[in-house]
This record gives structure tokens, sequence and C-alpha cells, in this order.
């Protein structure tokens, strides 16, 4: 692995992966290939030695302890959501709530704000590829309030096209929830213009930067979103800790999400009165832990550059996609222009089931993604009932995707197929 593997890098992917001990580790005797970055990253040892350091000399109950570690866990908490509120590009740290993942910050808004702000007969606009947990929460909110929920539908290449959103997206939307990137097809969707043709008819903007936020640079000023929500785990952190971004206006009109210690002002016999933003919306004891992790992994991640792991990843993808474009009997989904996606490859082998290509991929070390991908929406959409996903990272390299192909190569052999 050369300091620069790919042309525009200035990502030292050799000094990188000595940061991350679990990428030694040996599978069936191969060196591991972790192609499984969407739905989970790896840490590197800063993250790890924060924890370690927060654990071993910190841990206190936050915001209610006068003493020593309640106020060095307070401010270990409290930093952490300045560190967030930075690296999204939000005005107020007070717009950053804590979850314990993207999925509980959608649920919250779904909670929150849908049950109390959206009515008969208005409408929620959504593409078929989200994640479930983009799905769910507005079938719920759609039923229960007698809304409409209305699909985009990306084209033959992966993309929804300015016709499609500006057909869907009309003066009855009051919410449009899209995800940045797909989670299957990879696709980077257009959130800064959809934002801006949603906002002119009325609607808000519900953006899920779970496969977006780890992998480019976010401003959520920029972009105009009402909300924003991703998660630790799939950048870098700890699991259990999430986010959600809202705009202050809309946070003091929404009721809490969940009811309990810490998130109130005044109690009484038969009424209560809540705490300020952001408290009003985390109850109990929060994951002071899985804060610190995730203010580590921004820092690591704020080290090597998001500029540079975007560009980076791009390379990583082309070479990907150029490689398993010359086998004829896979066939890949999402934009053929790497330009429109982020590092998530999708893909199917002739003739073979997707769980019993990732089986297979396993006995040569390499770690892939198989099913509906929390998608099954979009996969009734696209004609088939389930993918192969592999997924990179700034620390994967061009030599770990050439053993992947090469895997692949031999999928069919081991079913007896033959090579084609």
């Amino acid at each position: 692995m050369d300091r620069v593997s790919l042309k525009n890098s200035n990502i030292d992917v050799k000094e990188i992966r000595k940061d991350f001990p679990i990428l030694s580790i040996k599978v069936n005797n191969k060196d591991l290939v972790y192609f499984d970055n969407g739905a989970t990253t790896q840490k590197p040892k800063a993250v790890m030695e924060a924890v370690r350091r927060y654990n071993e000399g910190l841990n206190g109950n936050p915001h209610r302890g006068a003493h020593y570690l309640g106020v060095t866990s307070t401010e270990a908490y409290e930093s952490s959501r300045e560190k967030v509120r930075e690296f999204i590009g939000a005005e107020k740290a007070s717009e950053i709530i804590f979850t314990r993942n993207a999925t509980e910050s959608l649920n919250l808004v779904a909670y929150s704000y849908g049950l109390n702000f959206i009515n008969k007969g208005d409408e929620i606009v959504i593409p078929v590829s989200e994640h479930h947990s983009n799905i769910l929460p507005w079938q719920m909110v759609a039923r229960t309030k007698g809304a409409v929920l209305k699909y985009m539908y990306p084209n033959e290449d992966g993309r929804l096209t300015e016709e499609e959103y500006k057909s869907k997206i009309t003066d009855k939307a009051k919410l449009v929830a899209i995800a940045q990137m797909s989670n299957v097809l990879g696709t980077k969707y257009q959130v800064k213009e959809i934002s801006k043709y949603a906002h002119e008819k009325g609607a808000l903007v519900l953006i899920d930067g779970a496969q977006s936020a780890p992998h480019m640079k976010v401003d959520v000023t920029d972009i105009d979103a009402d909300f924003f929500v991703f998660s630790g785990h799939k950048m870098l952190a700890s699991m259990g800790i999430g986010v959600l971004y809202a705009k202050e206006r809309f946070l003091l009109e929404m009721p809490p999400f969940l009811r309990g210690g810490d998130m109130i002002e005044y109690v009484t016999e038969q009424d209560a009165t809540f705490a300020e933003l952001p408290f009003k919306f985390e109850a109990g004891t929060q994951n002071v832990e899985g804060a610190v992790s995730l203010s580590a992994a921004i820092d690591y991640l704020n080290s090597v550059g998001l500029d540079n792991i975007e560009t980076y990843e791009t390379e990583l993808t082309e070479y990907a996609l150029k490689k398993l474009s010359d086998i004829e009997y896979v066939t890949v989904y999402g934009p053929k222009d790497v330009k429109d996606r982020g590092g998530i490859v999708s893909f199917n082998i002739k003739d073979i089931h997707p769980h019993d290509v990732a089986s297979i991929l396993n006995n040569y070390g390499v770690a892939v993604r198989a099913g509906h991908h929390c998608a099954q929406p979009l996969m009734k959409y696209l004609k088939i009932q389930a993918s192969a996903r592999a997924s990179f990272y700034f620390y994967n390299t061009r030599e770990e995707i050439d053993k992947f192909v090469d895997a692949v190569k031999q999928v069919r052999k081991w079913l007896g197929y033959g090579r084609s």
C-alpha cells in the first residue's frame, strides 16, 4: 500500500491502517477485508483511548452532580455537543440533540413533530430508496393523522430527476424526508436543490445523513435542512450514540419525545414544565461515553480531512466499479457516474443468492453485507429480492478491492456454475 495509493488522494492509507487494530486480524486464515462500513465502521485507537480515559478518570452522572465527577462528565458531554455543532455547521449547540442512533432521531421527529403538526390531507414525500427507519415512522404518522405518504422514484441510473421531485413535491407537502446518500444505491441525492424547492412549496425538510456525514463535509445551514440525523457507529464512534439536529424554532414548538429525569424544569403532582433546549429532548441519564467517542471520532475525521476522505473514496469506488463491470455475470445497482455516488456498491451475481455470495466471500476473508438492507420497497422497485453490498471507508485499499474482485470471480465455481 503506497502512501498515495490513488491518484488525487492526500491520504496515507498505510499509516492510517496502523490506527485500526481490528483490520489486522485473520478470517479463515485470510487477511480481513472489511467492506461492511455502511453498516458499522471500525474504531481507531484514538477513539478507544478517549473512552478509556473517560471511564478511568471522568465518569459520572452529568448535569445533576455538584461533585468533581459530576462536573467533569457534564463538561465532557457538553463539549461533545459543541464538537458536533461545528462538525455539521449548526448555528447553536442547543440545536443538537443526542439520541441512541439515527433511527431514534427519525422517530423523535415523527412523534414530536409529525404527530403534532402534520394533519389530515397533508403530504409526506420520500424516495422509495429510503432505509426502513425513514419509512416506517412516516407510515405511522400518515396512518394516524390521515396524511398522504408519497414516493419519489429514482431513474434507471439510480438518480432522482428534477422532473420527478418537482412533480411529487406539491403545495400539499408538509414534509420531505430524504437520505443524503442511499444505503443501497450509493446515490448522492441533490439535497440542497431539493430542500430549496421543498421550502418554496412550504414543506419542511428532513435529511438522513447516516451514510453521508461519515464520508463528506456536511453543512446543515448551507443545505438548509430543518432536521438532520446521523449515527456515531457509522463514523468511527461507539454504538448507541446518535444525533438529531433541528432548527431551534421547531424544537421550541415540539413537545418532548421522552419524559422523565433531567428534561424537566418543575414537576407537581399533576403537571410539569420542561427544561430549556436541548435538555427538553434528553430524558434520563445520557450516554456520555458514547458522546465522548463521537467527539474523538470527529477529531480523527477532521485530522484526515473530509475532503480528502471523499476524494479518496470516490477514486476507490471508481476502481471497484471498473473491476466489477468487467465481470459479465455481475449486476451493479446505482449511478454509473462515480461523481453521483458514494462508496457503496450493491451487486448481484447471476444465479447466486446474495446470502450465498456473502458466505463464500467470507471464506476469502472478505466481509460484505447481504439482504434487503432495510430497503424492501426499493428491492421491489428494482425487481430483486436482495443484493450483496460492499461499502468502503478511507482505511480500505485498492489491493483489498483486488482481493474482493478475485473472490467474486470464484463464487459461481463454488456452486458448480463454472466460470460463468
